[in-house]
């Protein structure tokens, strides 16, 4: 990046910030205001928005960007506006007796930090963008937004809408490559949020520390899944297949690896195959099925896909009517199962973020515990069963971001939970009233009474025989 490009970021922070210090305590209807001008800006571009993420995959269906983007996107904003009002409110907390009975109050005032980076990924493009924007503008920051440069024309969609929306002291695109990311992230932001991989997160948290800038990071991960011995296989099979091949396994929250009991790993396999047939008959020309993001990612995947077969692993291919894909130009990969990969192949080693699911088979749930508590922490972990005992264990005995009971990746659909991760999958959360406090300074607050306490009980010099006595009704067991 040229330092024309890094004066230019610096130069847009420091105008939000003057704009933030000069509007002062941000209003309830500016901060609906600006939430009202993101929905309208969704809702009246989507067609647009649709035909740039397309464009940027090659093939991505436009009911998956209605459903995964447009959806997810009007969904958050509308779900914070309609519960800002409560959230702004003061959080009352109780003083310390006996202050309490003598007019003292405590309680937490929410205000904005200021101004908040916010980094997104190419996966998701739009969403990535207004999910958490909801959260950020809903507790009265500005915005300055870095999109990722793997989807440029929705990139470029984006930079222009939000000039037609918000004048760029309010919420600002700044578009550019891996040098513009790398100085974005250096700014002295009052809030830093990135999501995306792990490795570059690392990144991102060591130049946000020379700021002391807070940070939040959705990291991804392998994210495991469990089926217990007494599911309906079927109906699991289905939700499985479904959740893996959304977006081609595009999806942070996309399960990796799946343990099935010994006795049921062959049907699964077979179920899998069936649902891929009925959701996908071809997939070459196919609309409903997605591309890989780029050539880069379509041979990061072959190459997994060959390291597991190269190395022993059973692999089989769902490709319902035998399509030759070597030779297309969309860049997509149909289904891959891998069975029983061992820990050295790639597959187990990466994040896959692409349309290959592992199935491990196994004979007891505590080898499962086990192994997944021996890896890094999941952003997701998903549990099938009716059992709850069992259910009770995993959840007890597990650690993960998020956690879907019966079904793939709802946990994140649902606005009022958090969504975050832990250790490598990242830290911090957003979504729901937690996203609001993300975003927001909780300041504590204490009120005094109308008496002095402090002199009624002798605990001002010079000390005697009243602090004494005073300290010794306190320290008691």
């Amino acid at each position: 990046m040229n330092n024309n490009e890094n004066t230019s970021l610096n130069v847009l922070l420091e105008r939000q910030r003057a704009a933030f210090l000069a509007e002062g305590p941000v209003s309830y209807e500016n901060r609906i205001n600006r939430l009202d001008r993101c929905i309208a800006m969704v809702v009246d571009h989507q067609e647009a928005i649709i035909t740039a993420i397309n464009q940027d995959f090659g093939s991505r269906s436009r009911h998956i960007t209605l459903m995964t983007d447009i959806f997810t996107s009007v969904n958050g904003l509308k779900f914070v506006k309609k519960n800002l009002k409560k959230w702004i409110k003061p959080d009352k907390r109780k003083p310390n007796m006996p202050l309490g009975l003598f007019g003292a109050k405590a309680y937490v005032h929410y205000q904005p930090k200021g101004v908040v980076g916010l980094m997104t990924p190419w996966n998701v493009p739009a969403n990535m963008i207004f999910t958490p924007l909801a959260d950020i503008l809903g507790a009265g920051n500005r915005v300055m937004i870095k999109p990722s440069e793997f989807t440029p024309a929705t990139s470029e969609l984006m930079e222009k809408l939000f000039k037609q929306y918000f004048d760029e002291t309010e919420v600002v695109i700044c578009n550019g490559g891996a040098d513009v990311g790398a100085a974005f992230s250096a700014l002295p932001f009052d809030h830093l949020i990135f999501t995306g991989a792990t490795s570059v997160g690392k990144h991102i948290m060591r130049a946000a520390s020379e700021n002391m800038t807070p940070v939040t990071l959705e990291l991804g991960g392998k994210s495991p899944v469990i089926i217990g011995n007494d599911v309906d296989i079927e109906d699991c099979a289905g939700k499985l297949t479904a959740g893996k091949i959304l977006n081609s396994g595009q999806l942070c929250i996309a399960p990796d690896y799946c343990f099935v009991p010994e006795n049921r790993l062959e049907q699964l396999i077979t179920l899998i195959q069936q649902n891929f047939t009925d959701f996908f008959p071809t997939i070459k020309d196919n609309v409903d099925y997605v591309s890989m993001i780029n050539e880069r990612h379509l041979q990061r995947i072959n190459s997994y896909i060959d390291d597991a077969r190269e190395k022993g692993a059973r692999v089989i291919e769902c490709n319902p009517a035998g399509e030759d894909l070597s030779d297309q130009t969309a860049n997509k990969v149909p289904l891959h199962i891998v069975i029983n990969p061992s820990d050295d192949m790639s597959v187990m080693q990466n994040e896959i973020f692409g349309p290959i699911i592992c199935l491990h088979s196994y004979q007891n749930i505590d080898e499962t515990i086990a192994y997944i508590n021996r890896r890094p922490r999941p952003l997701a972990l998903y549990y099938f069963g009716k059992d709850k005992i069992e259910t009770k264990k995993v959840l007890d005995s597990t650690i993960a971001g998020g956690v879907t009971v019966n079904d793939i990746g709802m946990h994140v659909g649902n606005e009022d939970i958090p969504f975050g991760g832990i250790g490598n999958s990242g830290m911090g959360a957003y979504h729901g009233i937690e996203g609001f406090r993300t975003f927001s300074h909780g300041k504590a607050v204490f009120k005094q009474g109308f008496v002095n306490l402090s002199k009624l009980a002798g605990m001002l010099p010079p000390y005697g025989d009243k602090m004494e006595k005073t300290m010794a009704a306190q320290i008691k067991k």
